[in-house]
């Protein structure tokens, strides 16, 4: 057992420490930790400041409001109306939350077809008045052939918004546009706006050499730029319109757009700047026993190969001109009707001074004399075998809602959330020089829609 003095000195050691001591140690504690802390900060400073003095500056150039209304005008070519919605799409839509949309989409010109709308989107014609009649046709009186790589200016008639840019005095750009290496007027379609059409050039390379326009000195960045996009239309007639490629496909135009709007965020003007957003056209799943076969009409009148210029959807056919035009028409529209051509009730055959006026598809000299319409789905094929692959087209009668593209608005001059009803893709072309404050000149389009469309000034 322990003494009473080790019981003492024992309970000593583990009593309690007096309050007074303890106040004076936790003060002189919290001192200590306070000069520790101050002098970390200043030493840390010092350092940050020293390094940082060894680095050179990589300050992003300052960037001003652009001096002029700048417009982007983007085609993703056959963006059907209605595929923005195939999954998560954050930057279409973030255009079209805080811009203007047409619903249920953007009309397309007849025939809807890659070179006649991209055409008539930039010049405000219908391809009756803008020459571009067709992908590809035959000019009756010289009998050249007009292709998608023909660049000779009597092919290609309107003034385009490029032109009427330049011709203004300022800079424009087209990036792989159709139409944009013709020279007209004062544009020559020059290499640092406008670069040979190359389909093998990335995406993302479209956009970073557009975004590249906004580096240049304040005066020099064009007022007007176009921007061409393959997809989704190559994957869309490979697999149609519903397959899992085509929702690859448009969220990668998804992210060329966020690409876009990114770098114009970091230069500061991507509120400055007006983006429009169109298609070309839409697209239909062609499938299944939905042919036509042209030789299937031989009881009734012989269609030689030579005399059509295209197929289905758009039947194309010019007879030499010793045989009747209208006598041709008559005898294919018997064998249609017969009952006795598969599919025959899907094929509709005029003249073309026949067809509906709401087509605006006669009044040129380079329309074949012979147009047939296809049915929505069908398509025309010279004979027989031909295998039903799956796929999709366009080309139909530009009322199909199948056939309408997307339209969407964003800038300065566009509501924010608006939806306006469906339009012709005639009319951006007035559109675009009233953003611009330029004069256009005269094409099919309303001079009054700009204002149905844009902010008021007021």
């Amino acid at each position: 057992m322990a003494s009473p003095s080790q019981r003492d000195s024992t309970t000593t050691l583990l009593s309690p420490t007096p309050p007074s001591y303890r106040r004076r140690s936790s003060l002189r504690l919290l001192l200590t930790i306070l000069a520790f802390s101050a002098t970390l900060t200043l030493a840390l400073l010092l350092c940050v400041f020293s390094f940082s003095s060894l680095i050179p500056s990589f300050a992003r150039r300052s960037h001003s409001t652009l001096h002029r209304p700048t417009v982007i005008l983007i085609s993703s070519d056959g963006f059907r109306y209605g595929y923005q919605f195939k999954c998560p799409m954050p930057n279409i839509h973030r255009l079209i939350s805080n811009g203007t949309e047409a619903v249920p989409g953007l009309i397309p010109v007849f025939p809807t077809l890659t070179f006649p709308n991209h055409y008539s989107i930039v010049t405000g014609l219908y391809p009756e008045s803008h020459g571009i009649i067709n992908n590809f046709f035959i000019d009756p009186v010289t009998g050249d052939a007009f292709t998608k790589r023909r660049h000779e200016a009597r092919w290609w008639l309107g003034e385009p918004l490029w032109e009427i840019v330049s011709n203004q005095g300022f800079n424009a750009a087209a990036y792989f546009w159709a139409g944009s290496e013709v020279s007209k007027g004062s544009w020559h379609c020059p290499a640092e706006f406008c670069p040979k059409y190359d389909s093998s050039v990335p995406f993302e390379k479209r956009v970073d050499d557009v975004l590249s326009y906004f580096d240049l000195p304040i005066d020099e960045i064009p007022v007007f730029v176009a921007l061409y996009f393959e997809e989704p239309d190559s994957k869309g007639h490979d697999f149609g319109p519903d397959h899992p490629e085509i929702t690859k496909a448009v969220a990668r135009i998804d992210s060329m757009l966020g690409r876009l709007i990114a770098g114009l965020e970091r230069r500061g003007i991507f509120e400055d700047v007006t983006i429009i957003l169109v298609g070309d056209h839409g697209m239909v799943g062609t499938c299944d026993q939905r042919i036509i076969f042209l030789d299937d009409l031989s009881p009734w009148i012989e269609i030689p190969e030579k005399w059509v210029q295209s197929y289905g959807p758009l039947l194309a056919i010019q007879p030499p001109v010793n045989i009747s035009a209208a006598e041709v028409v008559a005898a294919m529209n018997q064998g249609l009707s017969s009952g006795k051509v598969d599919n025959g009730q899907h094929l509709s055959v005029y003249l073309k001074e026949d067809l509906p006026e709401r087509l605006h598809y006669s009044s040129s000299y380079r329309i074949p004399p012979i147009v047939g319409l296809v049915d929505e789905g069908y398509k025309l094929v010279p004979k027989r075998p031909m295998s039903n692959i799956c796929g999709g087209d366009h080309g139909y009668d530009n009322a199909l809602l199948s056939m309408r593209s997307i339209f969407v608005a964003h800038g300065p001059q566009f509501e924010r959330g608006r939806k306006v009803p469906p339009f012709e893709n005639i009319q951006i072309y007035n559109l675009v020089t009233s953003i611009l404050g330029l004069r256009g000149a005269p094409n099919n389009g309303s001079y009054t829609f700009p204002a149905s469309i844009l902010l008021s000034d007021t």
